[in-house]
């Protein structure tokens, strides 16, 4: 049986977990998110989890141990937030993943959704900050034709009034914790990579401005990281990168007084406040491993959290002092600790198995050291069939987390590798920011420098190198197969952008700012960088056979421009399939998910050969 009709056998419930091979039971294992809180009842939690099959949102009261499913939808849900009295929890409703909607909320114990905030239309999400007196809403939102707005609900139910509105991307950062300020991200200096900071009161006037600028232009960013959890507290915690990466500080926005914490730690840096507001819990991710420490603001002391090797994808304070995080290796799946002990949140139902941990791998480059993560089967002796699964983003970056589709590989006889390339976070500013102009082209010089190395390192087999990737990733794994087509034996790509200049003009709007951001212009201002960027140009060098998956209602990488650059595929004879699904940038459904791999897990199998 084939990887796809095992998969769809087991989907219609023949055979049981005993006869289910081990790819398909990590898609299918219960998984859970690290646990929202709300900031007056911690008892009350959100979180998410794929327990039906499907990822929902789900309450939990901690007191009673009693969960519920509060959202079920056939596409899925997974942004939600808890009122900070803990009464309401609120839920973005948009339609079959186009990420285009309102919000909606519920009580926490249950009942019927009703309209979060009458009178606001449907848009894409840009923020959302609720207010301690269960009354004060703060909403962000864009569209194409307003651009970025932001709107206030004031305690006595005036509103939605809008305070803010400019052409460029912004959103709402964080609401005071006496509903008394609104901390903006906002690029309305036209670097959608580079926020710049305000401070506004609910009736829209200005408190405060911070914009890093080297001579006279944006090339830093700032980001909100939340404001002091004391009433009467103008403290805001935000990141800068003015010492070439992430790092944390505290800035007064009454008086302007800026307290820069220089923790002396060599990776990216992000923190959020102790419930007490006394401390500061520290994320530090370097190298694609993640820890956690304690900054005490008086003493100035870091401790440091103990927690396994690995990455921390996520973590909280709880008011007790403990600390509550979401950890996981390459090889170890993914868990809800506390430091408090023990495990925060442990579904029912079969557990994921492991898989084989990552090695890691550092390849001289054009731009510099290139950092890529090396996955093999247990035993195996090179050169093997090889796939290069590429990160989306661009601004994201591969860790040692558990992933179950680079697992399923794996299991299935392949080398994975997965290359840091220029462009991705967490190799600080100047690595991240090199992603300018040559976009995708840059990005393919490290992924080939890192290609070279796996072939003579006897790691890969040159005849059967797999090009893969989803997202950004599916886009250089598309420009790859045209710019590079005696470098791959196939190529796979998902939710990918194919024909750049499409692309643009049908993207949601926040997604065409970073696409000027990044190619310095329009289409119509760069016509030669969008022709140099896009796929579309190279379509009839490809040479390996293409698989392409594709959400119909996706907003970022729309259906129009994909089936531009498969028309093209088609009108030569080139050898390629394309699967389309009822859903956005990716499913949220588990069967989705395994059938999507299962499919290309046959296609590389039927133009490579299996492995052994």
């Amino acid at each position: 049986m084939s990887a796809a009709e095992a998969a769809k056998a087991t989907a219609a419930g023949s055979g049981g977990p005993d006869a289910m091979p081990d790819w398909e039971k990590r898609f299918r294992a219960p998984r859970v998110s690290l646990p929202d809180w709300a900031e007056d009842a911690p008892q009350r939690s959100l979180f998410v989890s794929n327990a039906t099959g499907t990822y929902e949102l789900y309450a939990w009261d901690r007191t009673t141990g009693a969960q519920r499913q509060v959202t079920d939808r056939p596409n899925g849900t997974t942004d939600g937030a808890l009122s900070p009295d803990g009464e309401w929890i609120w839920w973005f409703n948009d339609k079959d993943g186009d990420e285009f909607g309102v919000w909606l909320r519920q009580p926490f114990g249950g009942g019927p959704d009703e309209p979060a905030v009458p009178g606001l239309d449907a848009s894409y999400p840009s923020g959302l900050a609720l207010g301690r007196d269960g009354r004060t809403v703060v909403v962000g939102r864009s569209t194409d034709d307003d651009g970025s707005t932001i709107h206030v609900v004031h305690p006595d139910g005036t509103g939605p009034v809008e305070v803010y509105r400019h052409r460029e991307s912004a959103g709402v950062g964080d609401l005071s914790h006496d509903g008394t300020l609104i901390a903006v991200e906002h690029t309305e200096h036209g670097d959608a990579m580079h926020s710049a900071l305000r401070v506004i009161r609910p009736d829209g006037s200005t408190v405060a401005e911070l914009d890093d600028t080297e001579g006279g232009t944006v090339e830093l960013g700032l980001e909100v990281l939340g404001f002091a959890p004391v009433d009467g507290d103008s403290r805001l915690l935000i990141g800068h990168q003015r010492r070439g990466r992430w790092e944390p500080l505290v800035w007064d926005v009454a008086t302007g007084e800026e307290s820069d914490l220089a923790l002396g730690l060599p990776g990216d840096v992000s923190a959020e406040w102790y419930p007490d507001g006394s401390a500061l819990l520290i994320a530090h991710g370097f190298e694609a491993r993640g820890e956690l420490f304690r900054y005490d603001l008086a003493s100035g002391e870091l401790d440091r959290i103990e927690t396994p090797a690995g990455s921390v994808s996520g973590a909280t304070a709880r008011p007790d002092g403990a600390v509550e995080y979401m950890w996981s290796s390459a090889a170890e799946p993914p868990v809800v600790r506390s430091t408090a002990g023990g495990v925060v949140l442990d579904p029912p139902g079969m557990k994921a198995p492991k898989s084989v941990p990552v090695e890691d791998v550092w390849v001289d480059g054009p731009g510099g050291r290139i950092h890529a993560l090396v996955q093999r089967p247990a035993g195996s002796s090179g050169p093997l069939p090889t796939i290069f699964e590429v990160h989306g983003g661009p601004t994201w970056h591969d860790s040692d987390s558990f992933a179950a589709g680079p697992a399923a590989w794996v299991d299935h006889g392949y080398a994975v590798v997965r290359v840091n390339y220029r462009g991705s976070t967490g190799y600080g500013r100047a690595w991240t920011d090199a992603l300018k102009h040559r976009v995708g082209l840059i990005e393919l010089e490290d992924i080939a420098a890192v290609r070279e190395w796996a072939v003579t390192s006897g790691l890969a087999d040159p005849d059967r190198l797999i090009l893969a990737g989803g997202s950004w990733g599916g886009y250089l794994t598309l420009l790859g197969l045209g710019t590079q087509p005696d470098a791959w034996a196939v190529g796979l790509a998902a939710v990918p952008v194919a024909d750049y200049v499409t692309a643009y003009h049908d993207e949601m709007e926040a997604l065409k700012a970073m696409d000027r951001t990044l190619l310095g212009g329009t289409p119509e201002e760069v016509p030669e960088r969008f022709r140099a960027s896009s796929p579309l140009t190279y379509v009839d060098e490809v040479k390996a056979p293409v698989y392409i998956s594709a959400g119909v209602n996706d907003p970022r990488c729309p259906i129009r421009q994909i089936d531009n650059y498969v028309d093209r595929l088609a009108a030569r004879g080139a050898v390629h399939e394309v699967y389309r699904y009822d859903a956005g940038h990716g499913s949220l459904v588990v069967d989705e998910r395994i059938k999507q791999v299962a499919l290309e897990l046959e296609f590389a199998a039927r133009h490579v050969g299996a492995p052994a």
